[in-house]
C-alpha cells in the first residue's frame, strides 16, 4: 500500500518566531500558525473555523522566518506531518502532531530593512514600495532572493 505524508497550509502567523540553536549549532525555529476555514453550515449560513498549528523549521529557514516574519504575517507552508511524545516531570504522557517544513513562503511584501512594508511606520505604502525594490540590499537579505529547494 502507497503512503503518503504531505500538507500545503496558507496562515497567519498567530506570535512571532521564536529562534532556538540545537547543541550542533543547527537553527530551528517554532512557528504558531492560524488557518482559516470558510463553510456553510447545513442551513446555508457561513461559519469560520480555525486550526492553530506548530510548525518547525529547521536551518537557514528558521533563521530567515525569525528575521523577516512577525505576528500576524501570511506564509505558506509545504512540510509533512510529524507526531512528538514526551512524558511530563510527574510521570503523564503527552503527545502532539506538529507540521516539520520542508519549505516556507512569504506571503507579505518586504522591505530592505526585513520589515513587512504594512508595518512599517512612518512610510506610505507608495514610498516603501519604491524602496523595496531599488538599490542593493547590502547586509540584508531579500526574501525574494532565497531558494528553499536544495
Amino acid at each position: 500500500m502507497a503512503n503518503l505524508n504531505k500538507v500545503f497550509l496558507i496562515g497567519n502567523l498567530t506570535r512571532a518566531p521564536e529562534l532556538r540553536y540545537t547543541p550542533a549549532s543547527v537553527a530551528v525555529a517554532n512557528l504558531g500558525l492560524a488557518v482559516n476555514r470558510r463553510f456553510r453550515d447545513k442551513n446555508g449560513e457561513f461559519k469560520e473555523d480555525v486550526c492553530f498549528l506548530t510548525v518547525t523549521v529547521w536551518d537557514k529557514q528558521a533563521e530567515a522566518c525569525c528575521q523577516f516574519l512577525q505576528k500576524g504575517s501570511p506564509i505558506f507552508v509545504e512540510g509533512v506531518l510529524q507526531s512528538r511524545s514526551w512524558e511530563t516531570g510527574d510521570g503523564q504522557k503527552r503527545s502532539t502532531i506538529d507540521v516539520r517544513a520542508e519549505r516556507i513562503q512569504f506571503l507579505g511584501k518586504f522591505a530592505t530593512d526585513g520589515k513587512p512594508l504594512e508595518k512599517m511606520e512612518g512610510e506610505s505604502q507608495g514610498e516603501s514600495s519604491a524602496t523595496a525594490s531599488s538599490g542593493p540590499l547590502g547586509d540584508a537579505v531579500n526574501p525574494m532572493d532565497i531558494v528553499w529547494d536544495e
